[in-house]
C-alpha cells in the first residue's frame, strides 16, 4: 500500500513533466528546449535518490524498517501536495521551476529511502525459499502507482478539457494527501521484520552503517547499480518519453496512450510477482539475464510498432515493453538485496539500487529527446537500449553471490 502511494507520487511527476510542466514551467522556451528543461527537473528527483537511500539507510539499519518508512511517506506525500500547489511561471517568474525543483529533490529523497525498507520488511518475513516472490509484492508498487497516476491523468484530461494546463493537473497532485492517509494507516500497524528485530535483541546493530556499506561491499553497490541499466533505461523512455515521443513524432493522442500504459501497468501486477516467483523456481540471475537480453532484442522492434500509428501495434509495443521490463524487475529486488549482510542491508541495498537512477533512469529521457533533436531518427535509442542492457549482463556476471544467512537470520526467520 505504501509503495503504491510513493511511486503514485513519483510517478505523476514523470507524466506531468512530459505533458504539462514545459507549458506551465517553461512557457517561453522552444518546444524542444522546454521539454528537455522539463525532463531536467525529472532527472534532479533521480540524482537525490541515492542521497534519500544513505539518509534513510542509516536510520533503516539503526532504529528499524517501519519507523523509517513513516517518514519516507509522509515526505514523499507533503512534497507532492505541494507540487500541486506551486504557481505557474506566468505567476512568479523564475522561482516557480527553481521551487519545482526544491520539492522533486524532497520527492527524490523520500523515494530514495523508501524501496530499501518496503522490500526488506517484506523479503525479511518471508521464508528464504521464497525470498524472490516476497520480495517481488513491493516492487508491486510500480504498476499499481503507474495505473493510478495514469488512470488519474488520464480521468482529469477528460473532465478538464482545454482547462487541464491551467488547473487539471493540479488535482492528482492534490490528491495524495488522501492517499497518503490511507499508507499511514497501514504502516503504523506493520510490526517490524523479524530479522531486524533478532538484529537488535543480538545488539548487533551497527553504529555507522552507511560506511560500513561501502566499506565491506563496494563490489555489490557498484554491481547493483549497472545491473539495473536495462532495466531502469528503459524503463523511463517506456512510460514517460513515450508520450512525447507518440504525441509529437508519431501523432497518437495523449489520451491514447495513457490508455495504453494503464493496460501495461495492469498486466505488471500479474507479471512482477511471477517473475519473482519464477526466480525462486529456476535462479535469479537466469530469470534477469533472460529479461537483459530480452530487452536488447526488443529494442528495434518497440520503436518499430510505435511508429506504424496503428492503435493495436502501438498497444502491443508498449505492453510487451513492460512485461520484459517486468522480467528483471520481478526478480531484482531479492538480487540485490541478498548480497548484502542484515546490519547493513537497507543501506547498501538502497544505495545500490538508487545509484542506477543518476546513471540510467534519470539520464534517459534526457538522452532520448537529445536524441530524436539530432537525428530525427529512433534508431540510436534502440541502440542506446541495446547499450544499458550490455552493461547489465556485464555487472550481472560480476555480482558477487548472496551472502549466506547467519544463524541469527536463520532463526529469526523460522521464528
Amino acid at each position: 500500500m505504501g509503495t503504491s502511494i510513493e511511486w503514485y507520487d513519483f510517478f505523476l511527476y514523470g507524466t506531468a513533466a512530459a505533458l504539462v510542466f514545459p507549458h506551465v514551467f517553461f512557457p517561453n522556451s522552444e518546444p524542444f528546449v522546454g521539454v528537455l528543461a522539463s525532463f531536467t527537473t525529472q532527472f534532479v528527483g533521480f540524482a537525490a535518490r541515492p542521497i534519500g537511500a544513505a539518509i534513510f539507510g542509516h536510520f533503516g539499519d539503526r532504529i528499524g524498517r517501519k519507523a523509517t518508512l513513516i517518514a519516507t511517506l509522509l515526505l514523499m506525500g507533503i512534497a507532492t501536495f505541494l507540487i500541486g500547489c506551486l504557481p505557474g511561471y506566468d505567476s512568479i517568474g523564475v522561482f516557480a521551476p527553481i521551487l519545482l525543483v526544491v520539492l522533486r529533490i524532497a520527492q527524490g529523497i523520500g523515494v530514495g529511502g523508501e524501496w530499501g525498507g518496503s522490500v526488506l520488511l517484506s523479503m525479511e518475513w518471508g521464508r528464504r525459499e521464497r525470498r524472490g516472490l516476497m520480495a517481488s509484492m513491493p516492487q508491486l508498487g510500480v504498476p499499481i502507482g503507474l495505473l493510478l497516476s495514469t488512470g488519474v491523468f488520464k480521468l482529469l484530461t477528460a473532465i478538464a478539457g482545454d482547462d487541464f494546463d491551467s488547473w487539471g493537473w493540479r488535482v492528482p497532485f492534490l490528491l495524495s494527501v488522501v492517499l497518503v492517509g490511507i499508507g499511514l494507516y497501514v504502516r503504523l500497524r506493520v510490526l517490524e521484520s523479524p530479522e531486524f528485530a533478532a538484529i537488535r535483541r543480538a545488539d548487533a546493530v551497527v553504529t555507522l552503517p552507511v560506511w560500513e556499506a561501502v566499506r565491506r561491499y563496494p563490489r555489490q553497490i557498484l554491481t547493483a547499480a549497472f545491473v539495473r541499466m536495462s532495466e531502469q533505461a528503459p524503463f523511463y523512455l517506456f512510460i514517460t518519453f513515450v508520450l512525447t515521443y507518440g504525441t509529437e513524432q508519431v501523432g497518437v493522442s495523449r489520451d491514447s496512450l495513457l490508455t495504453y500504459t494503464m493496460v501495461a501497468a495492469g498486466v505488471g501486477l500479474f507479471s512482477v510477482p511471477f517473475f519473482g516467483w519464477l526466480s525462486d523456481r529456476v535462479g535469479r540471475r537466469l530469470v534477469y539475464g533472460a529479461g537483459i537480453i530480452a530487452t536488447a532484442a526488443f529494442a528495434f522492434p518497440y520503436f518499430g510498432l510505435l511508429n506504424t500509428g496503428t492503435a493495436g501495434l502501438i498497444l502491443l509495443g508498449i505492453v510487451v515493453s513492460l512485461i520484459v521490463h517486468d522480467t528483471q524487475y520481478g526478480p531484482q529486488a531479492a538480487l540485490i538485496a541478498e548480497t548484502f549482510d542484515g546490519p547493513v542491508r537497507y543501506s547498501g541495498a538502497g544505495i545500490g539500487y538508487h545509484l542506477a537512477s543518476v546513471v540510467a533512469g534519470g539520464p534517459a529521457p534526457l538522452i532520448a529527446t537529445a536524441i530524436l533533436q539530432h537525428t530525427g531518427s529512433s534508431t540510436w535509442i534502440s541502440l542506446y537500449i541495446i547499450g544499458c542492457a550490455v552493461v547489465s549482463m556485464i555487472a550481472l556476471l560480476a555480482m558477487p553471490r548472496p551472502v549466506a544467512p547467519t544463524d541469527r537470520e536463520l532463526s529469526a526467520v523460522e521464528g
